[in-house]
């Protein structure tokens, strides 16, 4: 597998194009502050796209090569979520080059811009427009070049998608040619031109993903394969799961072990490094069996929801709106809830790294790749040009699982052991045990109706623990806590909205007269909680979902009849009237009890992507098993680069949140959490996703892009309970909604 190392020598440099990615990383953008716990930005205070202000030197995003073909340079990386593939495609169209031209870098601290994480629904936001205005600046480089080589004045120039500029008379020259001329180690101009939607050749069609044959082939696609030339193997030694410690025997005993090639201990950091990784995993397994016990406190046990409500909490206002209305005639309150999620990835966290001549080189499918540099960097006492970060895709990821985590333990085993390449995977059962969780969160919600059916009043309290605890240095990563010179834990704090984080979506979009609505922050829970996919904004949208659909029922009026008397947004109007249409739900049909159907809204964020979520479901009462029969979304996610991109990343996020939603939850006792395998903690299998799907994807030529990887998570997951409540009769509101808690509610009726 590629390092992805950039070699450079005087005579191809000399010889080349005139683009080398030099430039500085000291600019940190927008869009890493607002990931990262600052505020969402309002507006760039530069008229250069956001990711692009702190790096607007062309040459450090795009190269024309010689031969005519590109490469591209974004900080952004792929998790399976096909940005890769939509990135290129932003650049080929700007440049107005076939993609097959194009090749494209990603998350890589030498080579590639640092646009913080990959995360948030940002790459598209902020990424996109960053390397769209950069590649129209090198196209119209190119063409004022090409108009002094051909001998023109510039006036009928144009280029032709294969990579050549033509002048009227019918002359044509090479990208390759032109750009051997051109140095493009200029600022980027704000006001370039873009391609317009109706010349477009590459936007907006349904490229085949670049991500998808090796991992369909059983290619090199993941970290977890990936191979280095006397490459050692590690297994970290850590207790069963967070706030437990672990006695190991003496230093002596454990080198005697048969097959061990060096053990290494740094404070309460232990692991064990072998030539096989086979022996690595049993000399782990005995050194496991020693005797483990809790040091912090005991955790909780009980009901979540009032668990939560108990721990201290720092409470934000969120929205207050008040207006005269008319008396309310009808008055509802609900509590909903959900579980502590675990990220549940498929392949265990792992990372590679060397340590070699003095600099460190790390391998990891961390989201944030330069944080990974920074967090080794600090927790080594090295420089960070000593240590070189490159992104590797992971099999499994979508938030903070233990990528980070075990990044930075590799990172001090290869450090201890220079010369040679050191593979560090976690087991299953450290996954389960340490890493991230997706913090529990419980909502209550009062609201009121009058006569006419018009909400006049909504109340509306959210108690969350973090939901961004991503490390940015040593002191938020595990081995940070353990070493000898140990590094102090950050101070938990709440990401400002209207980005939020537990606050995300809990102000509705809804125009409503009198809002209340309170953030209970919770800073420190029962268990270390961090990004998961959507964060708050599963259960606020779960939650205000349900609620409208408990209004709707009590007023006795179609769910989307009453969203759509409260809803002003033209564009959240036409995304739900379109999922409805071609989802037939004005002429929808019960076909007995245990049938029914269910729709959830969202805009994530307020700010991004619109998406409805339409549900056909049917119920087993006799084992509470749900069959979801028909699933329809219909998105608004602005300019579409790869529709067929957009469809599988909602279709993704239906899933994964019926997943949630109906199985998941990290269970525990008051020693340790106590889901280890995919047996204590299940998720969707093949045979229960939805027996049909569609999305529909509305067109927005020239809107700007909004991004989409979680806009389904929310709507998803309500538009399954309001459509159980259709079935059943039952209103469910803690999720998960699993198939014995179903059959013991179905047993009364």
């Amino acid at each position: 597998m590629s390092s992805n190392a950039l070699v450079t020598t005087r005579r191809n440099f000399l010889g080349g194009a005139g683009l080398l990615v030099a430039f500085s990383l000291a600019g940190v953008p927008a869009a890493r502050a607002a990931a990262t716990g600052q505020a969402e930005p309002a507006g760039a205070s530069s008229a250069l796209p956001d990711d692009l202000q702190p790096f607007p030197y062309l040459d450090a995003w795009i190269r024309i090569d010689p031969d005519g073909r590109a490469q591209v340079f974004t900080g952004k990386v792929e998790l399976g979520q096909g940005i890769m593939t939509a990135l290129l495609q932003v650049a080929a169209e700007e440049l107005d080059m076939p993609p097959h031209l194009l090749s494209i870098v990603t998350g890589d601290t030498a080579r590639t811009p640092d646009e913080g994480l990959t995360a948030a629904s940002h790459s598209m936001q902020y990424g996109g427009p960053a390397l769209r205005l950069a590649a129209a600046n090198v196209r119209m480089l190119l063409l004022r070049a090409a108009s002094t080589m051909l001998g023109t004045d510039g006036a009928g120039l144009e280029t032709t998608g294969e990579g050549t500029i033509r002048a009227p008379d019918g002359r044509s020259i090479g990208y390759g040619a032109v750009a051997a001329t051109l140095s493009l180690h200029v600022q980027a101009q704000a006001d370039v031109p873009l391609r317009q939607p109706v010349t477009f050749r590459t936007m907006g069609k349904s490229l085949p993903r670049l991500d998808i044959p090796g991992k369909v082939t059983g290619g090199l696609s993941f970290i977890q394969d990936m191979r280095l030339p006397g490459m050692l193997h590690a297994r970290v030694i850590r207790a069963p799961a967070e706030g437990m410690t672990l006695t190991l025997p003496s230093r002596a005993e454990i080198e005697a072990m048969q097959g061990l090639h060096a053990f290494v201990q740094d404070g309460n950091f232990a692991a064990v490094v072998c030539e096989r990784e086979w022996d690595a995993v049993r000399i782990m397994r005995q050194l496991l069996a020693g005797q483990s016990k809790r040091t912090d406190a005991a955790i909780p046990t009980g009901n979540m929801a009032d668990v939560l409500k108990a721990l201290p909490a720092q409470d934000y206002s969120i929205e207050k709106v008040t207006h005269p209305t008319a008396a309310a005639t009808k008055r509802l309150s609900a509590r909903y809830a959900r579980p502590w999620y675990s990220h549940g990835s498929i392949g265990p966290s792992c990372a590679i790294a060397e340590m070699k001549g003095g600099e460190l080189t790390i391998w990891s499918h961390s989201q944030g790749i330069f944080d990974v540099r920074r967090v080794a960097a600090g927790l080594l006492d090295l420089a960070e040009d000593k240590v070189h970060a490159i992104h590797v895709q992971g099999a499994g990821c979508y938030g903070q699982n233990g990528a980070d985590d075990v990044a930075a333990d590799v990172a001090l085993i290869a450090h201890a052991l220079p010369g040679r390449p050191v593979r560090l995977q976690w087991m299953r059962e450290q996954e389960f045990g340490w890493e991230p969780l997706g913090a529990g969160m419980v909502t209550e919600v009062v609201a009121e109706l009058d006569a006419d059916n018009r909400i006049v009043t909504w109340n509306y309290d959210v108690w969350s623990p973090p939901h961004n605890t991503r490390p940015t240095s040593a002191n938020g990563v595990l081995a940070g806590w353990e070493v000898t010179h140990a590094f102090p834990p950050p101070e938990n704090v709440p990401i400002p909205m209207p980005a939020g984080d537990g606050s995300r979506n809990s102000n509705p979009l809804y125009a409503l007269p009198n809002m209340d609505v309170n953030f209970h922050f919770i800073p420190n829970g029962p268990f270390r909680s961090s990004a998961m996919r959507s964060l708050g904004a599963h259960l606020n949208v779960f939650s205000i979902e349900s609620m409208f659909d408990e209004l709707a029922n009590a007023a006795g009026i179609d769910p989307l009849t009453l969203r759509l008397d409260h809803m002003n947004e033209p564009r959240a109007r036409a995304v739900m009237m379109a999922g409805a249409d071609a989802f037939g739900w004005s002429t929808r049909r019960s076909e007995g009890k245990f049938h029914g159907y269910g729709m959830g809204f969202a805009r994530y964020k307020n700010l991004g992507a619109y998406c409805a979520v339409f549900l056909e479901i049917s119920v087993e009462p006799n084992t509470g098993l749900v069959t979801v029969q028909r699933a329809r979304a219909a998105v608004d996610c602005g300019e579409v680069v790869n529709p067929d991109g957009v469809r599988n990343q909602v279709e993704g996020g239906l899933i994964q949140s019926l997943s949630w939603c109906t199985r998941e939850a990290m269970s525990h006792d008051a020693e340790r959490r106590t889901s280890f395998d995919w047996s204590s903690y299940p998720i969707l299998r093949f045979g229960d996703v939805p027996l049909e799907i569609e999305v529909d994807v509305l067109p927005r030529p020239g809107e700007p892009f909004l991004g989409v990887a979680e806009a389904s998570q929310g709507p998803t997951s309500a538009a399954l309970a309001n459509a159980l409540a259709d079935a059943t009769g039952v209103r469910f509101r803690e999720m998960p909604l699993t198939p014995e808690k179903l059959r013991r509610a179905l047993l009364t009726l």
